[in-house]
């Protein structure tokens, strides 16, 4: 075959397969927007309240781009320089002394330690400084309709919107938040929002959005209902004498199922002297530096900041930058 009309055939054919490629998503998304608004309307929407809502939302590019490259998938060298920084920890202690009352308040409620809830939303928001340009009502529109690996879940947010933007009475056209759909000072998520959000300063409205009080509150009472316990160790520093012993693995999202008794032992051991339950809940931290793997023993405080975020990269600079804001905050 010449060489020519063979680049054409694949052109065409590539062309052709793209065209096919475009069609089925289009069709899988149609049906599963008929699917949404069976759903919909079981939950008391109308046909055209349903319908409405979904003319509102449109594809958007940017936010499937953002989901396949997000930060959590850079080695942890690269990684925690975004968030630690002396900026942020600066604006972390105005932000403490600011809300001291509502940070101890909440902290005594929920019996949440204050850096953490503090750590959370300087590491999400800057503490309200980018609360995200993306449209939410798009990106859970496109990550619904039309991001396969996660589309369930991402259409369930979108159901809780719809019910959240209705609770809540929010402007959905001018609602900003994160390329997942994240929204306010804390990043809470549709269902996050309207499980966990409290209205903190008791003016009668739970607002993320606005409100650094109800944030503060929020944030508290999510750590709080999954189980944070104030005061407990969240990761230890390990040593290992030849990189991870077999057969051990690096904790990956799943429920823990390890004992700190079953990781720990003389060639990964604890890296400094401390009092430790070993017959608790545990697992492994691997953070990758640049010339080797570090480990740490994680816990289940631990496991509780991946409820928020299951990356362990965020939940260890969560960690780390809490304790960062401790220091600081006592030495003043």
């Amino acid at each position: 075959m010449p060489k020519l009309l063979a680049t054409i055939l694949l052109s065409t054919l590539s062309i052709g397969a793209s065209a096919t490629t475009m069609v089925n998503s289009e069709v899988t998304a149609d049906s599963l927007k008929s699917e949404f608004i069976t759903t919909q309307l079981t939950s008391g929407f109308t046909d055209k309240e349903v319908k409405k809502f979904l003319s509102t939302a449109k594809f958007d590019q940017h936010v499937i781009d953002a989901m396949t490259k997000p930060w959590e998938a850079k080695p942890w060298h690269e990684y925690y320089p975004i968030f630690l920084t002396e900026k942020r920890l600066n604006a972390g202690l105005k932000f403490w002394q600011k809300h001291a009352k509502t940070i101890d308040r909440a902290a005594q409620e929920f019996n949440v330690d204050p850096q953490i809830i503090i750590a959370i939303i300087g590491i999400e928001t800057h503490y309200g400084g980018y609360m995200g340009n993306y449209s939410v009502i798009d990106a859970l529109y496109t990550l619904g309709f039309y991001y396969p690996p996660r589309a369930t879940f991402f259409r369930k947010e979108l159901s809780h919107l719809q019910t959240l933007v209705k609770e809540e009475n929010l402007d959905l056209a001018n609602l900003k938040g994160s390329y997942a759909g994240a929204m306010g000072y804390g990043q809470f998520i549709p269902s996050s929002y309207r499980h966990y959000a409290i209205d903190f300063d008791h003016d009668g409205k739970r607002d993320l959005l606005n409100n650094q009080i109800d944030a503060i509150g929020s944030v508290a009472n999510y750590f709080h209902q999954h189980g944070w316990i104030a005061g407990a160790p969240v990761a230890i520093p390990l040593t290992a004498s030849n990189g991870l012993p077999s057969p051990l693995k690096p904790w990956a999202g799943e429920p823990l199922h390890y004992r700190a008794s079953d990781i720990l032992s003389p060639k990964l051991a604890l890296a400094g002297s401390i009092d430790l339950d070993v017959s608790q809940p545990a697992l492994i931290i691997s953070l990758e530096q640049k010339t080797k793997h570090e480990y740490w023993l994680g816990l289940e405080n631990f496991y509780v900041i991946t409820r928020y975020n299951r990356s362990p990269l965020y939940a260890m600079a969560v960690y780390q930058f809490s304790q960062q804001l401790k220091k600081a905050h006592d030495a003043q």
